[in-house]
């Protein structure tokens, strides 16, 4: 029976996705064994993804894992992931996708964030949330908040924040569902590259007959051809997590839509483009996508951003 060795963080959610992913390999045939650990992006709370650097905060450590052959493959969410990886590394299956929206959770029922008498903080960890709150809600106070979802609920009841703002996907798996106050549009709110997905990453040294096995299991081939055109357009941006991007495709029959755009850390300028293709174009219309952005004032945009980042 064929072995597979699978990496992951330690959080509850990792260790969910992990499990899910554990068990499609089994129902396959599969024997599986997973081996945890902690990243520097779990372990250093106290900093902004930003400012720790964006490039393998949550996946460095898991890399290594798979570069000695600890490990065949790990288990990440999709928008954890940066657009290059690193040499000898590929991502070689996505799962199919959960719902893809931003949601608003709070154990106040009353919060509106639509009232603009009322002075809300919200907390969130990503540059992205932030900047669309400022330009969508600019009444709205966004509150750095960092750890893992259990941690982030337990800061907001202490009174950190009033709501949290989080990826629907994983307020579901972790069954925070009766929390949710607000789910925010997609068209309005559009989702970081990779939201709601979960993403396969092997060493290009793995042995070809075990990596598609493996494929074969867990790749979904809709989700595949969407997390493509999206990893496309923020690798022209040459962004990660640290940038205020957004992308979000959809597959109808064989045409590929593909949303895309980057707003300002003030939330005062947005840039967005609609792009349509077929599936074999999906890298392309990433690529496109990215180029127009910086086209039309996205490359200075970038460069500010970078700026006050520092």
């Amino acid at each position: 029976m064929t072995v597979i060795n699978i990496g992951t963080r330690k959080s509850k959610l990792a260790m969910w996705q992990t499990n899910t992913v554990a068990s499609f390999l089994e129902k396959a045939g599969m024997q599986t064994r997973i081996s945890s650990m902690e990243t520097i992006g779990d372990k250093v709370l106290n900093t902004s993804i930003a400012k720790i650097g964006s490039k393998g905060v949550f996946t460095e450590e898991l890399e290594e894992q798979l570069a000695s052959g600890a490990t065949d493959i790990a288990v990440h969410s999709a928008k954890d992931m940066q657009s290059v990886l690193p040499e000898g590394f590929e991502l070689i299956a996505f799962t199919e996708r959960e719902k893809v929206n931003d949601v608003l959770v709070s154990r106040d029922k009353t919060i509106d964030v639509d009232d603009t008498t009322r002075k809300l903080k919200i907390g969130t960890s990503s540059v992205r949330r932030v900047a669309l709150l400022r330009h969508f809600y600019p009444h709205v106070e966004a509150v750095e908040m960092r750890g893992n979802l259990q941690t982030r609920i337990k800061k907001m009841e202490d009174g950190a924040c009033d709501a949290l703002m989080l990826a629907y996907a994983g307020v579901k798996r972790m069954e925070y569902e009766d929390m949710i106050v607000k789910v925010f549009s997609e068209t309005e709110f559009v989702p970081p590259v990779g939201q709601g997905c979960i993403a396969i990453e092997a060493a290009t040294s793995l042995a070809p007959e075990k990596r598609q096995q493996i494929r074969d299991c867990l790749n979904n081939t809709e989700s595949e051809a969407c997390l493509v055109a999206e990893r496309a357009y923020l690798k022209q941006l040459e962004g990660g997590c640290s940038i205020p991007a957004f992308g979000l495709a959809k597959l109808e029959g064989d045409v590929l839509t593909l949303q895309v755009g980057l707003v300002s850390l003030d939330g005062q300028t947005m840039l967005r483009r609609e792009l349509q293709g077929t599936v074999a174009e999906s890298e392309q219309l990433g690529i496109k996508g990215g180029t127009e952005i910086l086209e039309s004032g996205g490359r200075e945009m970038l460069a500010e951003i970078r700026r006050e980042q520092g």
